[in-house]
């Protein structure tokens, strides 16, 4: 499955009791429709990412940046210590690429295919609604 959308704050490397690393970042997909009586709806879906091959990726994933994952969708649901039921939609990913100007980056297995020979870090947008 592919998805679309905006990260909601930076990435941020996790260590499991394994040792292992994974990459944890929020996504911010928007949708529109129009209902029957010709109103746009806009609703936005967020989805809770991992990447566990590369941390290195992490350095680049920053609040505001268009990417394009490539991956598998699960949900989640729980109830709280409260007693809420609380859920999300996760998405576990295979492949990133990053979207912003003339630059495309898709990181794939560890392994970085650059089309230009800068590497420019996009900077962040402090004016984003989430």
């Amino acid at each position: 499955m592919n998805i679309l959308g905006r990260l909601t704050k930076d990435a941020e490397i996790h260590r499991t009791p394994q040792d292992k690393q994974v990459v944890n970042f929020s996504v911010a997909i928007n949708d529109s429709y129009r209902n029957k009586q010709g109103e746009r709806i806009e609703q936005t879906s967020y989805f809770d990412c991992s990447y566990w091959r590369s941390p290195n990726i992490a350095k680049i994933l920053n609040k505001g940046a268009l990417v394009e994952l490539t991956g598998r969708v699960s949900a989640r649901a729980w109830t709280a210590i409260n007693g809420e039921l609380k859920s999300s939609l996760n998405f576990h990913t295979s492949t990133i690429k990053l979207y912003g100007g003339s630059k495309k980056i898709e990181f794939k297995q560890g392994i970085t295919k650059q089309n230009n020979t800068k590497i420019i870090t996009p900077e962040p947008v402090e004016d984003l609604p989430f």
